[in-house]
Order: structure tokens, then C-alpha cells, then sequence
């Protein structure tokens, strides 16, 4: 009996040991099993990534939802513009196209394209423009010297202005103003009070600003070269240049384009023609006069959308720097106030996000751009009634042009991104 006790005591101490190293090795695998799935990395989500590409595009930031009446603004501003492109261009299509529909699908095209653009923009943080700023402008350098390039520059009624893309022409001049835009508000922003010195301060922007108008002039390119020159002047003066500086510059300023008036006779003759369009309404002022028949025959209402008799091959090219002649003719008084109204609104969110931005480089940045467009606007709508002289400025949104259109929406999105990073007080702006 005492050994039978003794193998039963060793047998059960043996399964206790057992059951013991299986618990064990239980545990250790257990931990082992966590342990690995810790390490092991997560799959990402599409949710998840799409998150993180949107994070890294505007710099980390949180951004505020999108001005809700500036974004309207701009919408219909290109829903509007493309109806009157179609209505002002299907005649002259037919006639040398053979396709009513050639140049509303072309454009159409590119608003899609610059609405993606200027959706991507208002996410992209602007501050990475600044950093960026010499590059974009050496780039728009070279633009404008390949415009002398045999095979890639197009020559015009005497002016070689564009570039041939192949399946588009670009206007380096409409990247030039976007390019010295951003490199004026980072250079300016940098600067700070000591614009107000001319030496070390105002000269060597005047200097940037000279050479780009030396190479427009020469292309010839009068309007672009005032655009800009005035947008640049506007930026400086917000930044705090000396107005007392700009006073002493005023004379040679204005010898030099006396000069390169009486030099160039054309331009003496536009002056003429403005001066008295109807002297010689077949010739020199052919195209005011009918866009002056165009705004008079529309009256208060306007003939109705697609009733305009001037864009029948009597004004030249009606879907370009005259179209706002045939939005008069259409739409009468009230479709030309219509189109004015929504220029102010987005003229006034501009300027209003310009004073609302969070640095100097943002305020500088929305000033030049909301300045671009309105000089445009202006400058266009007084080429159309007669008040200044005739000039290749085109309406913003309105114009034919799809390059144009598609790096004007480009801005739109920089303005949008800006406004999103603004201090304004949430009861101060419209947001979605």
C-alpha cells in the first residue's frame, strides 16, 4: 500500500508539471499572436488615403470650408460665360469652321479642366507658391523668349504673341501676370517696411517688373504690358511703397509710352480712331462702330439669348474681346448690369479675402489677383463702349480662350485656398 501511494503521488505531481508547460506554451503563443499583430501594418482604407493625399497637398493645415458666395461667384460667372461663347460664336463657326459647335466644345473642355485645376489649387497651400516663386517666374521668362522660337511662336497680324501647343496656342502674357503676381507678393511680403526705401527697396521690383515689360513690348503686346504694370503698381502701394516715389517716376513713365506711340504708327491710329470711330466706320474703326451698333440695338432687354444680328460676320470675331457687345445686344441693359453685378461681387470677396488673410504674402497674393481681373474687366468693358482706345484685352470668364481661361481658374482656386486660411470673424463670410 505505502509504494501504491507513492507511484499515485509521482503520477498526479506528472500531470500537474504537464498540464503546467501546456498552459505556458499556451500563454507564450497567445503573446506571441498579439505581439505580431501590433507590428503587422494596417491596411489603408481608400477613405484613409485619400485623406492623407488631401493633408499633404495643403501643407498639413486644417483648412475652412470654402467661401460659399465667392465659389458661387465664380460658377456662374463660367456657366454664364460659356452660353454667351456658344450664342456668339456658332455663326462665325459655321462660316470658317463648318461646325457651329467648334469653338463652345473647346472651351467647354478646358472650363472642365480649369475647374478641376482651380479645385485642386483651393486645397494647395499657398504658402508653397512663395518657395516656388523664382522657379514660376523663370519659367515664364522662357515662355516669352520661345515665342521667337521658328515653329513653336505664331505670328498674327504682325505681333508674335503665341505659342503653339499642337492641340492649343498659349499666351505666355497670361502666365507672365499669374507668375509676377506670386513672385511681387513673396518678394513684397519678405521686403516689408523696406519697400518704402527706392534704392534697396522699390528699384529692384521696378527693375523685375522692366524687364518683363521691355520683352511684351517687343512682342508687341501694349495691353498686357499696362495690366501688369498697373496690378504691380496696385501691389506695391498695398504693401506700403512711397507715393511720392511713384510721383517722380509719373514723367519718364509717360515720355516712353508717348514715344513708343508715336514710333509705332498703329497705336497713333487707334487713338484716332477713338477719338471718331464713324470717320471711317469700313476701315480703322469697322469693329468699334459695329460693337456700338451691337450695345444700341439691345436696348433695356436686350433682342433675347442667340438673337444678336452683329455677331453675323459684322463685328469681327464676336466670341473674343467684343463679346461683351453681343451680352449688350442679347440681354439689353439688364443682362450688361447682370454680368457687372457678378464682376463687383467677386471683385469686393476678393478684396475682402485680401484683408482677411492671415500673412502679408496672402493679402499681397489676393490683392494681385482680384486686381488682374478687375483691370481686365474695366479695361475690356471701356474697348467695347468706346472710352479708351482700342485695345486686345479680354473679359475675364467671357473670352474665348481656353489656356487663358484655364489659368484664370487656377487663380480662382489660389483666392479660394486663401480664403479658407483667412481671420475673418465666422458671422463675416459666407461658408459651406
Amino acid at each position: 500500500m505505502p509504494q501504491t501511494n507513492r507511484a499515485y503521488k509521482a503520477q498526479v505531481r506528472t500531470q500537474r508539471q504537464n498540464s503546467n508547460v501546456v498552459r505556458l506554451r499556451s500563454a507564450k503563443s497567445k503573446k506571441n499572436k498579439q505581439s505580431g499583430a501590433a507590428r503587422a501594418p494596417q491596411k489603408r482604407t481608400p477613405a484613409s488615403t485619400s485623406s492623407g493625399l488631401l493633408q499633404a497637398i495643403s501643407g498639413g493645415k486644417r483648412l475652412k470650408p470654402m467661401d460659399k458666395t465667392l465659389l458661387l461667384v465664380i460658377i456662374i460667372l463660367v456657366v454664364f460665360g460659356l452660353v454667351m461663347v456658344f450664342s456668339a460664336s456658332a455663326p462665325s463657326a459655321s462660316a470658317y469652321q463648318n461646325n457651329p459647335y467648334h469653338y463652345i466644345v473647346r472651351q467647354a473642355i478646358f472650363a472642365v479642366m480649369g475647374l478641376v485645376a482651380m479645385f485642386f489649387f483651393s486645397m494647395f497651400d499657398y504658402h508653397k507658391l512663395g518657395k516656388m516663386a523664382l522657379w514660376i517666374l523663370g519659367g515664364a521668362l522662357l515662355l516669352l523668349l520661345a515665342v521667337y522660337i521658328p515653329g513653336i511662336g505664331i505670328v498674327r497680324n504682325n505681333a508674335r504673341r503665341w505659342l503653339n501647343l499642337g492641340f492649343s496656342t498659349l499666351q505666355p502674357s497670361e502666365v507672365v501676370k499669374v507668375a509676377l503676381i506670386i513672385y511681387f507678393a513673396y518678394s513684397l511680403s519678405n521686403l516689408k517696411e523696406r519697400i518704402k526705401e527706392f534704392k534697396t527697396g522699390l528699384l529692384p521690383q521696378l527693375i523685375v517688373l522692366g524687364v518683363f515689360a521691355l520683352l511684351l513690348m517687343a512682342e508687341p503686346h501694349l495691353s498686357a504690358t499696362m495690366i501688369i504694370g498697373m496690378t504691380t503698381v496696385i501691389m506695391l502701394l498695398v504693401a506700403g511703397a512711397r507715393i511720392a516715389h511713384f510721383v517722380g517716376l509719373a514723367v519718364p513713365v509717360a515720355c516712353a509710352g508717348i514715344f513708343y506711340i508715336m514710333k509705332n504708327p498703329y497705336q497713333l491710329e487707334r487713338i484716332v480712331t477713338f477719338l471718331d470711330p464713324f470717320a471711317d466706320p469700313s476701315d480703322t474703326g469697322f469693329q468699334v462702330v459695329n460693337s456700338l451698333y451691337a450695345i444700341g440695338s439691345g436696348g433695356i432687354f436686350g433682342l433675347g439669348l442667340g438673337q444678336s444680328r452683329q455677331k453675323y460676320l459684322y463685328l469681327p470675331e464676336p466670341q473674343n474681346d467684343f463679346i461683351f457687345a453681343i451680352v449688350c445686344e442679347e440681354l439689353g441693359l439688364v443682362g450688361a448690369l447682370m454680368v457687372l453685378f457678378l464682376f463687383a461681387c467677386l471683385i469686393w470677396k476678393g478684396y475682402r479675402t485680401a484683408m482677411t488673410a492671415p500673412d502679408l504674402f496672402g493679402s499681397l497674393l489676393a490683392t494681385g489677383i482680384t486686381s488682374l481681373v478687375a483691370l481686365q474687366v474695366l479695361m475690356n468693358v471701356a474697348v467695347v463702349t468706346s472710352s479708351m482706345p482700342a485695345t486686345g484685352v479680354a473679359l475675364p470668364f467671357f473670352s474665348y480662350g481656353g489656356t487663358s481661361l484655364m489659368i484664370l481658374l487656377c487663380c480662382m482656386g489660389i483666392l479660394l485656398n486663401i480664403s479658407r486660411q483667412t481671420v475673418a470673424k465666422p458671422s463675416d463670410s459666407a461658408k459651406i
